[in-house]
């Protein structure tokens, strides 16, 4: 090329190249009217824009302005603030500049403050703006909005949001994803393939929905509609590690959480403003699976929740355990704590659950076929079993909890129940103690009491209970030849457990008042002999102490002439010890609270041997 063509031409391409660089750089513009500019593209949706500071502009790749503190705003630039005291970066359509219009393709803000409250009034207008665009059908709209490191403001606070939407102008859908920490958790959401303008027109929409946090996670994939509201159908799950923490994380409650710890619900939903219907939900609680259907509704003053759930195997050790935990109850060998047994930290919401299982495993125990219910309402709890089989008897009862005391702070307790054809002899077996007795057990309780701790619960309690067989045998011990024996035992019978009292008929019967159980009738009838049982039960002590008293019988079933052996029973109810009494003693016997009376007498014997289980025939 000459000379005379090559000085135009690099003339050409240093202006060009000027030019280039000067679009991508930015340059400063006026504040208050480039605000001015970009409130008639936010106008259609109810917004306004204002800003201060600094304002910059670049052409390429898109036109851009920069707004160093920026205020969104309803209605009007002086109207309530939506959001401010953030970076706003706009980018506005090339074709609708070319024609002097604001067109906002894609907005990003950075460290600002937004005010979110969906009942507020600030925001009636720009969401009835944006919900009639929506509804007249495709239309222009922003591309992509990005919001980072932003605080919220409102009933539900967070801080650091981070989120990107994007809803291209080629597709329906509309993503988005994003993080913050709510109530000083971290949490991560994304929202997928959601149609806004058709949700708007009254039809459905795909949605996907997947949340995280430390400790849980929800997902859901369904249909959604906003028909006088939003409703989601579809199917999910839930997961969390502690149910009480994530309930409080969120702000609400629901009754008997503290008993729940790791919890899973998977199964198919509906979810509208009404509540949260499951009609086929799979829970994971405790180690057990059930099946069934569950309803709830999370209103601003109370939460209500009803659950009908099988299983086929139920264990309710972890339960049980909860509860010892949570009400500090004293384990074997323990005393009642002071940890307070208040029902409100239990009470946080309504619950019907109606509860079956095949069988169910409450340690070594194992029920057949149960069937219980709990009732929460208005403060109160009602637990009760419906019905039970456990080693061929029936167990039922009832158990209910409610406040008391001018501040709540104390439990009133009543409890009551009964079961029948119970073989007692075969429940020992399973705890792991020597089936000592055998024969068909019936018997009833009716219990109550009053406190604010699990130890002032025990000292008040008051009430009933009975128990008796018919028809059975204490194995391991002769009581017919102990009276020929004048009280004695054979030498080594007890270690050889071959001795056997048939008997007609056994019955106690306790009455307890201020945590103390009388004995006022306690007795055993066998063909050749009969046996009475006097004493008391000390419950906040754990012990027990009584007399019983072995009496021949005639032919005709009549008492003998001659007077019966007495022994004395004492010790706690784990380490009970017997020895023969006189009748010159005292009828209370000596107050042994250590348990650690040795036997004494003809019923001594090698302290290898110990006292077997079987001595426990003469106690209740």
């Amino acid at each position: 090329m000459s000379p005379r063509r090559l000085l135009p031409a690099l003339g050409l391409g240093g202006l060009a190249a000027a030019g280039l660089v000067a679009a991508c750089n930015p340059w400063p513009v006026g504040t208050a009217a480039a605000a001015r500019f970009v409130s008639r593209g936010l106008a259609p949706y109810g917004l306004a824009l204002g800003a201060e500071g600094r304002t910059e502009m670049s052409l390429l790749p898109l036109p851009h302005l920069r707004f160093s503190r920026a205020r969104i705003a309803a209605g009007s630039a002086t109207g309530p603030a939506l959001a401010e005291g953030g970076r706003l970066t706009i980018e506005l359509s090339l074709l609708a500049l070319l024609s002097g219009q604001a067109e906002v393709g894609a907005l990003a803000l950075d460290g600002a403050t937004i005010h979110l409250d969906l009942a507020d009034p600030r925001w009636s207008e720009p969401l009835r703006r944006l919900g009639e665009r929506l509804a007249q059908g495709p239309s222009s709209h922003p591309r992509r909005l990005v919001i980072s490191r932003a605080s919220v403001e409102g009933p539900a606070r967070a801080q650091d949001l981070d989120l990107v939407l994007s809803w291209p102008v080629w597709s329906a859908s509309l993503d988005c994803a994003g993080s913050l920490i709510f109530n000083g958790v971290p949490a991560r959401f994304a929202l997928a393939g959601l149609r806004p303008t058709a949700l708007m027109a009254g039809s459905e929409t795909p949605v996907t929905l997947n949340a995280s946090w430390d400790g849980g996670s929800l997902a859901a994939e369904g249909t959604g509609t906003w028909r006088q509201g939003p409703r989601l159908v579809g199917t999910g799950s839930f997961e969390t590690g502690s149910l009480p923490q994530t309930l409080a994380w969120i702000g609400t409650d629901v009754a008997l959480a503290p008993f729940l710890d790791r919890f899973t619900l998977d199964g198919t939903f509906e979810a509208s403003r009404e509540g949260l219907m499951l009609p086929d939900v799979r829970v994971s609680v405790g180690g057990n699976a059930l099946e069934g259907a569950v309803s709830a509704s999370f209103g601003e003053a109370r939460s209500a929740v009803q659950a009908t759930l099988a299983a086929d195997s139920l264990n309710l050790a972890p339960l049980l355990g909860g509860f010892i935990r949570l009400f500090g109850l004293p384990e074997d060998g323990e005393a009642a704590g002071g940890q307070s047994v208040a029902v409100k930290p239990l009470t946080g919401g309504d619950l019907d659950l109606r509860l079956s299982a095949g069988t169910s495993r409450l340690g070594p125990v194992v029920l057949q076929d149960l069937a219980a219910s709990v009732l929460v309402r208005g403060g109160t709890i009602e637990a009760s079993l419906n019905r039970a089989g456990l080693q061929g008897g029936t167990l039922k009862g009832r158990v209910a909890l409610a406040p008391a005391g001018a501040d709540g702070d104390e439990t009133e307790v009543k409890a009551q129940g009964s079961f029948d054809r119970l073989d007692l002899g075969a429940l020992l077996i399973d705890l792991g103690q020597t089936r000592w007795v055998l024969g068909g057990t019936q018997g009833q309780f009716a219990l109550e009491s009053v406190g604010r701790d699990a130890a002032s619960l025990t000292e008040h309690v008051g009430g009933r209970a009975t128990i008796a067989i018919d028809d059975g045998a204490i194995t391991g011990l002769d009581l017919a030849d102990v009276i020929q024996r004048n009280g004695a035992v054979a030498h080594g019978a007890l270690a050889r457990r071959n001795g056997r009292t048939a008997f007609e008929r056994a019955a106690v019967s306790i009455r307890f008042a201020d945590g103390i159980g009388e004995i006022g009738e306690g007795f055993l009838r066998a063909p050749a002999l009969a046996a009475s049982l006097r004493g008391q039960v000390f419950l906040a002590e754990r012990r027990f102490r009584a007399r019983a008293e072995l009496t021949p019988r005639v032919a005709g079933g009549a008492e003998a002439p001659r007077a019966g052996n007495l022994f004395e029973l004492a010790g706690p109810w784990n380490a009970v010890t017997v020895r023969p009494a006189s009748r010159d003693e005292p009828s209370a016997a000596p107050d042994h609270r250590d348990g650690k009376v040795p036997l004494q007498g003809p019923l001594r014997q090698p302290a290898s041997v110990g006292l077997p289980p079987a001595a426990r025939a003469y106690a209740p």
